[in-house]
């Protein structure tokens, strides 16, 4: 669970079908299981139950493999709240290269019985000697004298400072591995007097609750819980569980691995255990890696082979084994752009420096301050937070240069120091003696140092850590030296440290009566540097010696054989304006010869469009959008963005922006923080990111300075479109953005896309709100089963439909709307606001987009048609004689229903009752049709036009119904 060290290694494979057979056969304890590999030697397992003695049994599993012969043995230790399970495949692997290894579930987890004893001298600690005694009399076990075997021990955290107590309490251990683990447990629940609750807590419900725990463990803790802090008998009880009891007799070489993210049991309790075990004269390497209990990336791989290297050397007796540095530290150096990883790089140094190395004085600024500590000790400060973050862990995050802790506004004091000149790199513990003064008799503190940014900008908290301390009577003032976390961090040039003295924090207790604190500054920062630490050199991958002639090889071969290198199609200078060209675009369905996702499509956009991609679902539009941005590849045709080909990877995608199925942030970073953490994540020069133009186009205006977290689900996507929008990309590809807004929001959506593409750059949109891409969009594609139905302006997709809009001057009864409806070539007639909807009959649907028709006055000769195409109108007597008091007043009933407005179609041709006539350019015979027999019935019509929304043209276009 939390307390374990994950394993990222699958099971090996191979394993026989008569292995399998004997599991199931011989069931039971003492049973031997054979875990083949397709390279390796089977590996052996036997699962014992072993008794301890006082009703406590043991449930242990033994690990061999290879020809007979003895070898040393390696016990493996689990997690607290795991078992042995936990540690199989690392044992099955070190069996494999030569050692007998014996894991087992501690009392209280797993299928062993007995209490948690957290590692009792009496109770755990006594269970190793006896597993000792029993590898002695194993005859694959190497023996350093009688009931003596050659034997280490590794684990990690409850396993780990289990080995560093077996070392401790029996001298028969030859060599230790404990990894992510305690020196002195009080000190690591009990920082300075202070109550580490959170993880306190997390220790009580791992185990099962208290009923699981010793009486005396389970009572120290309610009574410790209910207090909010420890008693001098608590620090007692767990002082003598600790390895530091048996510090002076660990005197065995010692690997210890701790992390960095930890907050439980930080890089404080290495150093401890590093000094003291050094110190009995035993050698001891030191390695930082980057997880722990905090999560963070437990390299365990690395991890596993060098703890394999360590037992080769002070086991196996191999003294040409490399086991690595004498300190080590993982860092973080930026982020994979192809999977978002932190990039991990080894530093290290010949002498393990200790947490003071190098110190180098940095003054602080600041008056004296006061601030509180309040009633409940609530709303508390956040800092880091037990077993949070998983892979990446908060505390990585801050490695990345993102800020994630929370301090309250009056419930902390701080001082920083002036921009620093150059790079400064803190590797250890910094210190600085303050003054304090309290209205209670004791004060509790939380120390920490932030790296803040230029312009007070993304305090950065390195490893989420803080120093809890309590001091004690301070009514009076008392100085005092506060040891601050150990971190490994870069702070740029420019940045400024800042002491921050806190009140409160979400993973301490802290006192529950208010009580106002007073502190001031008596020295400066001093800040270890750890000079003798450096980053090797890489050393040249073997690559770089064969791949320039098997580069020669292949290159010969190719010409030999006459085969072509296959190039990136040329750029093409006709289309260097043209955002987007698609042509016989393909790409079939996976494992499948004749199924396309998307076949033969072919369109083109301009630069100021904004282009709606439409279809139903399985039309191919997100498979096209993915082939846009370069995801996956075609399987025919080409897409070329400005000229350019798209292949994965082509430069020419820098110019393009995308939001596709929403962004994630991070939701205690404003909205500007998330944008300037994403750009600096693209490695491209700030300047390049255009931000504020960005920012300006999606109109956050001030929420920009407020935590993600408060902003409404339209904010989000207006932040997620600027993030799309950063660098002013020419082509923008915004897929369902309107997804869970509110009418408001979606108008706001809409002016963001129309304000982006009137500056000349062009917006693709992928969305099934049909009624508004008809507002948001110029032009529109419409796909069905692959293919392009239809492309073209939106106003020709919409204008081609068979509903006319027949607009009325006045009212008509019924049976002169069914009389409209009884009319050749009409299918049917309804009422609608301002008019009647008048659907045509199929034979009788306009090939055209229809003239609007308005009526002025019926004096004068034939009408003109002023325009063409969708929104063509046709006025009727609008010409010479009509008088300027009649022009643009309506007709009456009677005015409408006379003569000349029956030849209202056409270019001054006399139009028939059968509308024989020749409709103008762009106009429509069966609007002009219907125009005379509505005339003929005595129908007051003030206009008349197609009606027809985007919604009835897609369902029309795909075969649906309108």
């Amino acid at each position: 669970m939390i307390f374990r060290l994950p394993s990222v290694r699958g099971p090996r494979r191979g394993v026989v079908a008569a292995v399998a057979a004997a599991v199931l056969a011989l069931a039971g304890a003492g049973t031997w299981t054979a875990v083949a590999s397709d390279d390796t030697p089977p590996v052996h397992r036997a699962d014992r139950v072993l008794d301890m003695g006082g009703g406590v049994r043991i449930d242990t599993s033994y690990f061999t493999s290879g020809a007979a012969g003895r070898r040393p043995a390696v016990l493996l230790a689990h997690g607290f709240g795991g078992s042995k399970d936990d540690v199989r495949q690392q044992a099955e692997d070190l069996a494999g290269d030569g050692y007998a290894v014996l894991t087992w579930s501690a009392r209280g987890f797993g299928k062993s019985t007995g209490k948690i004893g957290l590692n009792d001298p009496g109770g755990e600690v006594a269970d190793v000697s006896r597993l000792i005694d029993w590898l002695a009399k194993r005859p694959e076990v190497r023996l350093d004298g009688p009931g003596d075997p050659r034997v280490g021990v590794a684990g990690a955290s409850y396993g780990g400072a289990v080995s560093l107590l077996a070392a401790g309490y029996d001298h028969r251990v030859d060599a230790i591995a404990p990894a992510i683990t305690y020196w002195n447990l009080a000190d690591a629940l009990f920082p300075n007097g202070v109550f580490k609750k959170l993880w306190a807590g997390v220790f009580m419900n791992s185990g099962g609750g208290c009923a699981h725990f010793t009486a005396e463990l389970c009572r120290m803790y309610d009574r410790v819980a209910e207090a909010g802090k420890p008693d001098a008998q608590a620090r007692a009880l767990l002082q003598a569980r600790s390895p530091s009891a048996a510090g002076e007799h660990i005197k065995v070489p010692t690997l210890l691995l701790q992390g960095q993210s930890d907050s439980l049991f930080p890089l404080g309790q290495a150093d401890a255990a590093a000094k003291a075990i050094r110190a009995n004269g035993a050698p001891v390497d030191v390695d930082w890696i980057a997880g722990g209990h905090d999560g963070g990336d437990m390299e365990t791989d690395r991890v596993q082979a060098r703890v394999t290297a360590w037992f080769d050397r002070y086991l196996k007796g191999d003294k040409a084994v490399d086991t690595g540095p004498a300190f080590r530290i993982t860092r973080t150096g930026g982020v994979d752009s192809t999977d978002g990883a932190a990039l991990l790089r080894g530093a290290s140094s010949d002498a393990y420096p200790g947490l003071e190395g190098g110190l180098r004085t940095i003054a602080l600024g600041g008056r004296e301050q006061r601030f509180v500590n309040p009633a409940g000790a609530s709303p508390p400060a956040i800092s880091a937070l037990p077993s949070l973050g998983g892979a990446g862990g908060l505390s990585q995050l801050s490695s990345l240069g993102v800020g994630v802790s929370l301090d309250f506004p009056g419930q902390y004091a701080h001082f920083d120091s002036r921009p620093l000149p150059e790079d400064l790199r803190i590797t250890g513990s910094p210190t600085v003696t303050v003054h304090v003064t309290s209205t209670s008799d004791d004060a509790v503190l939380f120390g920490k140092v932030y790296d803040v940014g230029p312009g007070g900008t993304q305090p950065v908290l390195p490893a989420q850590l803080v120093a809890p301390v309590r001091v004690a009577g301070t009514k009076n003032g008392k100085d005092v030296t506060l040891t601050l976390p150990a971190v490994d961090h870069q702070v740029r040039k420019g940045h400024r440290l800042r002491l921050v003295l806190a009140s409160t924090d979400l993973g301490y207790a802290s006192p529950a009566a208010p009580a106002d604190y007073t502190v001031s500054l008596k020295s400066a920062l001093e800040v270890p540097t750890a000079p003798g630490v450096t980053t090797a050199a890489a050393s040249l991958p073997s690559w770089v010696w064969w791949l320039p002639l098997a580069g020669a090889v292949i290159a010969l071969g190719l010409l030999l054989t006459g085969r072509r290198r296959t190039t990136a199609p040329a750029p093409d200078p006709a289309l260097a304006e043209v955002p987007l060209q698609i042509t016989g675009l393909s790409k079939r369905y996976a494992r499948s010869s004749d199924r396309y996702a998307v076949r033969d499509l072919s369109f083109r956009v301009e630069k100021g469009q904004v282009l709606g991609l439409l279809g139903p679902n399985g039309a191919g539009k997100t498979t096209t959008l993915r082939m846009l941005m370069g995801l996956i590849k075609p399987d025919g045709g080409e897409i070329r963005v400005f000229g350019r080909a798209i292949r994965p990877g082509a430069p020419v995608l820098s110019r393009v922006g995308a939001f596709v199925e929403g962004a994630g942030f991070l939701p205690h970073l404003s909205g500007r923080e998330n944008l300037e953490l994403y750009w600096r994540a693209t490695g491209r020069p700030p300047e390049d990111a255009h931000l504020d133009e960005a920012l300006e186009i999606a109109g956050l205006g001030e929420a920009l300075a407020r935590a993600v977290r408060t902003y409404s689900q339209g904010m989000r996507q207006r932040l997620a479109i600027a993030q799309a929008m950063l660098g002013l990309p020419d082509l923008l590809i915004l897929d369902e953005p309107t997804n869970g807004l509110d009418p408001p929001q979606i108008r706001e959506m809409r002016e963001v896309m129309i304000r982006y593409a009137a500056a000349g750059r062009t917006v693709i949109v992928s969305s099934h709100l049909l009624a508004e891409v008809e507002q948001s969009c110029t032009h529109l594609v419409v796909m069905d089963r692959g293919r392009l139905v239809q492309a073209g302006p939106v106003e020709e997709i919409v204008g081609s439909g068979d509903t006319l809009l027949v607009g009325l001057a006045a009212a008509v009864p019924d049976p002169l709307v069914e009389k409209v409806a009884a009319l050749p070539g009409v299918s049917s007639a309804v009422r609608a606001p301002g008019g009647l909807l008048v659907r045509l009959a199929p034979d009788a649907r306009p090939a055209a987009p229809a003239p609007v028709v308005t009526g002025a006055d019926t004096a004068g000769p034939a009408p003109a048609v002023v325009g063409t195409g969708p929104g063509a109108t046709v006025e009727v007597g609008a010409g010479p004689g009509t008088s300027p008091e009649d022009e643009g007043n309506p007709l009456t009933p009677a005015e409408r229903s006379t003569g000349p407005v029956t030849a209202g179609i056409g270019t001054g041709a006399d139009a028939s009752v059968d509308g024989a006539a020749e409709p103008a350019a762009g106009g429509s015979p069966a609007a002009a049709r219907l125009l005379v027999e509505l005339v003929r019935l005595d129908v007051p019509v003030a206009s008349l036009g197609p009606h027809r929304r985007l919604e009835d043209a897609f369902l029309t276009l795909i075969g649906g119904s309108a």
